[in-house]
C-alpha cells in the first residue's frame, strides 16, 4: 500500500468477456467530488447492463474497469456542496461502474427507510429510475389501462407499482408461475407469446391506453395493435423501436433522480417492494452475472459486500 493511499476490495475485469473474466482485486479506495458522497457498501445490484458493458458490448472502453451500478450502504464522506445528507446516514443510490466494492461514490442517492433491508434497497435503484422515466414519457395517466410486456423483473415491477400507485389499471405479462405474485400487487396478469393481443383484450375489453416494453421480446407490433397508436407505446429494451415508429428511453433524453425517493415513500406505505430473487457474495460475482445474463428472474440478483 502506498503511504497515504488506503485500498479495498473491488470486483473488477482487465478485459472484456464472459463473466469468468470478473476478479476481486485491491484498488484504491474512491473518494467523492462535489456533489457526492462516499458510502461503505452494504449490498449492490447486478443489472443486465453490468454484463452486456463487461462482455464490451458497448465498444471499447478503459480498463480495468469495475461493475455495479445500484448499491446501498451507509455514509462515510460527502463533498463539497453536499447539505442534504449526513456522514452515518443509510442510503441506496446510483454510482459510475465499480459499486460492487467494499466502497462506493454515490452520484444521485435517496434515504433508505429503517425497515427496508439494504439487500432490497441495492435493488430498488435503476429500477424505479427507469420504470418512472418511461412512464414519464409515456405519459402514462390516472385513469388509463396501461400493459407492461415483461411485468415481473426488476424494471417491470418497479412500473406496474409506479403505474398502480398513479391510478392506473395495469395488465402485466408474465410466466403463470409469477401470475399469483403479480395479482398480489393488484395486476391482472396474462401470459406473453403469440395470442397476446386476445388474452389482453379479454381482460382489458375497453381498451388499452398505452404500453410499456420491458422485456425487448419482439412484442412491440402487439403492443401497437393493443393501443392503436405508435406514440402510445415505449421500450426499454427493443433495438427494433425505430422500425416500428416507437421511441426506445436509455437515459439520453434525460432522467428520474426523484424515483428512488417515491420508491422508498411507496415502500413506507405497504405499496412498493422488489423481491430479492437470490444473495451472492463478491467472490460469486461471476455467478451472479451468469444468472442475470439468463434472465426470467422475478425482482433482484444481489451481492451482499458486508453485513
Amino acid at each position: 500500500m502506498r503511504e497515504g493511499v488506503i485500498t479495498v476490495k473491488a470486483v473488477r475485469y482487465e478485459e472484456f468477456g464472459g463473466p469468468e473474466v470478473l476478479r476481486v482485486m485491491e484498488v484504491d479506495a474512491p473518494r467523492p467530488r462535489a456533489g457526492e458522497v462516499r458510502i461503505a457498501v452494504r449490498a449492490a445490484a447486478v443489472n443486465p447492463v453490468d454484463w452486456k458493458m463487461r462482455s464490451g458490448a458497448f465498444g471499447s472502453g478503459r480498463l480495468p474497469a469495475g461493475t455495479g451500478m445500484d448499491a446501498a450502504g451507509i455514509v462515510d464522506q460527502v463533498g463539497e456542496g453536499v447539505d442534504d445528507i449526513a456522514v452515518g446516514e443509510a442510503v441506496f443510490g446510483s454510482s459510475a461502474p465499480g459499486a460492487i466494492a467494499e466502497y462506493a461514490v454515490l452520484r444521485e442517492w435517496a434515504r433508505k427507510p429503517e425497515s427496508l433491508s439494504f439487500e432490497e434497497a441495492a435493488g430498488f435503484v435503476m429500477t424505479s429510475e427507469t420504470a418512472r422515466r418511461a412512464l414519464n414519457l409515456l405519459p402514462a395517466r390516472a385513469g388509463e389501462t396501461l400493459v407492461v410486456n415483461g411485468a415481473s423483473g426488476g424494471v417491470g415491477l418497479a412500473a406496474v407499482q409506479f403505474a398502480l400507485a398513479d391510478g392506473l389499471t395495469v395488465i402485466g405479462t408474465a410466466s403463470e408461475a409469477n401470475h399469483e405474485f403479480l395479482r398480489g400487487l393488484g395486476v391482472i396478469p396474462v401470459v406473453y407469446g403469440d395470442g397476446l393481443v386476445e388474452r389482453v383484450r379479454s381482460a382489458a375489453p375497453d381498451g388499452v391506453d398505452g404500453a410499456v416494453d420491458i422485456a425487448g421480446s419482439g412484442a412491440l407490433p402487439q403492443l401497437i395493435e393493443l393501443t392503436g397508436r405508435t406514440d402510445r407505446v415505449i421500450t426499454i429494451a427493443d433495438p427494433a423501436a425505430d422500425q416500428y415508429g416507437v421511441r426506445m428511453t436509455s437515459g439520453k433524453e434525460g432522467h428520474a433522480p426523484e424515483a428512488r425517493a417515491e420508491a422508498a415513500a411507496l415502500f413506507e406505505q405497504g405499496r412498493f417492494t422488489m423481491p430479492v430473487a437470490r444473495i451472492f457474495s463478491m467472490d460469486e460475482v461471476a455467478e451472479a452475472h451468469a444468472a442475470s445474463e439468463r434472465g426470467h428472474v422475478r425482482g433482484k440478483y444481489i451481492v451482499q459486500v458486508a453485513s
